[in-house]
């Protein structure tokens, strides 16, 4: 489902992964809808493809199986 694909409230979420949402300094107002974009980049390549060529994404980078996750390296 996308909206579990798009979900940043996963245990191992990868400390790289980035979304515009964390740079907003504001209160989180109910009455206003949540933007949920789904831009995502990793902190390791600056794109939207992590370190082993996958979409850096939290449906991706919520696993501490993926060879990368929270290091940049890959392998």
């Amino acid at each position: 489902m996308i909206r579990d694909r798009f979900n940043t409230n996963v245990p191992n979420l990868c400390p790289a992964l980035r979304w515009k949402g964390q740079f907003v300094l504001s209160e989180p107002d109910p009455t206003v809808p949540r933007s949920n974009d789904g831009l995502f980049w990793c902190l390791h390549t600056q794109t939207c493809i992590g370190p082993d060529g996958e979409l850096a994404e939290p449906g991706n980078c919520a696993s501490n199986h993926r060879a990368c996750h929270g290091t940049g390296k890959c392998g």
